[in-house]
């Protein structure tokens, strides 16, 4: 009997397969840990409630946060997101919980975030600017969802720049940015709706110095009417979701 002797695309087979394996149980076992999480008897029922329209576990995967990262919860506000981040990263990694003043200083916040954080376990608040906090370069990801729409409609493109500028260098160089936001179309008063054009997002992140990566469909909701502010449609809304990437 003849055997058959290997050939290049066989040897380059079992190689990546090698390769690819431990990627595909890192990721089982994120997956594993997020659900686990997700239906946490301690996580707020309010919070698992949002779940269904705001699917953690495919945004995760798709902005490529890993087990052991560290990540910025940019403006985490109430902190659905940092419980979010924090089964993504895994006991190994670490969530930087940032919100400016404006939150921390409302009635009961320091109390709700501290139990919150004691509760996760691997979540380091940070109160007011990143940079002011020192943090620079030193994030693998960072993530704000449906905030860039505030930012832009009370200061326009300039304040929108600059927050997006103060996250670009707290990340390290090849980190991501995920951006999350309420679609706004052309030609209405967006600020008052409390939505964002995916163009005006795409033009704030590049003129930050972030690369524009790809962008997904995950979010989207096709029943949206735009045309209505964005607390009319009870977690329910359009959403754009932008990967972009310091270089």
């Amino acid at each position: 009997m003849r055997l058959m002797k290997p050939t290049i695309w066989m040897v380059a087979s079992c190689a990546l397969g090698s390769l690819l394996a431990p990627l595909a149980q890192a990721q089982n076992e994120q997956v594993a840990r997020m659900e686990a999480a997700g239906s946490s008897p301690g996580r707020p029922l309010e919070d698992k409630a949002r779940d269904a329209a705001r699917k953690p576990i495919p945004t995760v995967q798709f902005l490529g946060i890993e087990t052991g990262d560290t990540v910025i919860d940019v403006i985490a506000a109430g902190g659905w997101f940092t419980e979010v981040l924090s089964a993504a990263v895994g006991p190994s990694g670490k969530v930087l919980a940032q919100n400016p003043d404006f939150f921390v200083s409302q009635p009961n916040f320091a109390a709700t975030e501290k139990a919150r954080h004691d509760r996760l376990g691997n979540v380091q608040a940070v109160h007011g600017e990143l940079a002011a906090a020192g943090i620079v370069a030193q994030a693998d990801a960072a993530v704000t969802a449906l905030n860039l729409h505030d930012v832009y409609g009370q200061g326009g493109e300039a304040a929108a720049v600059a927050f997006a500028k103060g996250v670009y260098d707290a990340l390290k160089p090849g980190a991501v940015f995920g951006v999350i936001d309420h679609v706004g179309i052309e030609g209405q008063n967006n600020a008052q709706l409390h939505r964002i054009q995916i163009a005006q997002a795409r033009d704030v992140l590049t003129k930050a110095g972030f690369r524009i990566e790809a962008e997904a469909d995950i979010l989207e909701n096709p029943g949206d009417d735009h045309t209505k502010p964005v607390f009319q449609l009870a977690g329910r809304t359009d959403q754009f979701l932008i990967r972009a990437r310091k270089p």
